[in-house]
C-alpha cells in the first residue's frame, strides 16, 4: 500500500502540471474504502482542485471534471471546487463519502476542513436516503433476482441499504466504512455473522461470481427494499442558501492562488 500511495501521489503531482491545477484533497472511494477489497480491485482515487485565477474569469463555460483513461489499477478522477461546492449544496452522496474517507492520499490548504464544517448545514437525511435507495433498487434488480445470483454483489446492494436504515435512525453523514455500517445498524446475530462470513470470503480472495442466494441476507434485503419503497422520499426539494458556500469559495481560491504565487 505504501508503495501504492506514493505512486498515486506521484501521478497526482503530473497531472497538476499537466492541468495546470492545485489539487488540495484526493481520496479513495471504492471498495477499498469501504473496506472489502479484492485482490485485484482498482484504487478509485477521486480528487478535488482549484485552476488558476483566469479560468474562473471568461464568459465561456468550461468542463469542470477531470478524468483519465483507467491504467493498470488506479483510476483518476476529479472536480473542479466550484462543481465541488454546487453538489455540496445539494447534499451529494458521492461527495459527502469523499470527504470523509479513512485513506486520504493528499490534503492542503485546509479547504476541506472549512467544508466539513459546514456540513450540519447542507447535509439533507432526505436527499442522501433516495440516493441509497435508488443504489440499492438498482443493483438489487440487476444482481440479485432469482435463485443464482452475482454473489459479490451482495455487497453493492446491502451497503446502501444499511445507510438507509443509518439515515433513518438520525446517526448523520453516512460513513463509507461497511463494517461500521453492520456494526451499528445490523442486530440479528444470525444476519450479522452471515454478512461477516461473505466478507471474510471476499477479502480472502474468493471469487464470489455467480451462485445460490444465501436465504438469510436475500430475506432481509428483499424485506427492507420493500419497506423502505413503499416510503421513498423526494430527493430533489433541498436547496439551501449559498452565502456561506460562495465566502468559502472565494477564500479557498484566495489560498490556493497565493499558494501558487509564493
Amino acid at each position: 500500500m505504501d508503495e501504492m500511495k506514493k505512486e498515486i501521489q506521484a501521478r497526482l503531482q503530473g497531472l497538476e502540471q499537466e492541468e495546470r491545477v492545485c489539487i488540495f484533497y484526493a481520496c479513495e472511494s471504492g471498495s477499498r474504502a469501504w473496506g472489502f477489497p479484492s485482490a485485484d480491485s482498482d484504487y478509485d482515487v477521486r480528487f478535488l482542485y482549484i485552476h488558476p485565477q483566469n479560468w474562473y474569469l471568461g464568459i465561456n463555460v468550461k468542463r469542470d471534471v477531470i478524468e483519465l483513461p483507467s491504467n493498470d489499477l488506479i483510476d483518476l478522477s476529479g472536480w473542479d471546487i466550484r462543481k465541488a461546492l454546487k453538489l455540496f449544496r445539494k447534499s451529494n452522496p458521492p461527495l459527502l463519502e469523499w470527504l470523509n474517507s479513512p485513506i486520504i492520499y493528499q490534503q492542503r490548504l485546509d479547504i476541506v476542513d472549512k467544508i466539513k464544517t459546514l456540513m450540519p448545514e447542507y447535509y439533507s437525511p432526505k436527499s442522501c436516503l433516495y440516493h441509497y435507495l435508488q443504489m440499492a433498487e438498482g443493483n438489487f434488480r440487476e444482481y440479485l433476482k432469482g435463485e443464482i445470483v452475482w454473489v459479490k454483489k451482495y455487497f453493492y446492494v446491502l451497503r446502501p441499504i444499511l445507510a438507509c436504515k443509518w439515515i433513518e435512525a438520525g446517526y448523520g453523514v453516512v460513513p463509507m466504512e461497511f463494517e461500521v455500517l453492520v456494526d451499528r445498524i445490523v442486530t440479528s446475530r444470525e444476519l450479522k455473522e452471515a454478512i461477516k462470513e461473505l466478507l471474510r470470503c471476499k477479502k480472502g480472495g474468493q471469487e464470489l461470481d455467480k451462485g445460490p442466494r444465501i436465504p438469510i441476507i436475500s430475506e432481509f434485503v428483499e424485506a427492507e427494499l420493500e419497506r423502505l419503497g413503499s416510503k421513498k422520499p423526494d430527493g430533489n426539494s433541498f436547496r439551501p442558501d449559498t452565502e456561506k458556500l460562495d465566502e468559502l469559495f472565494r477564500w479557498s481560491l484566495e489560498i490556493a492562488w497565493a499558494k501558487t504565487a509564493s
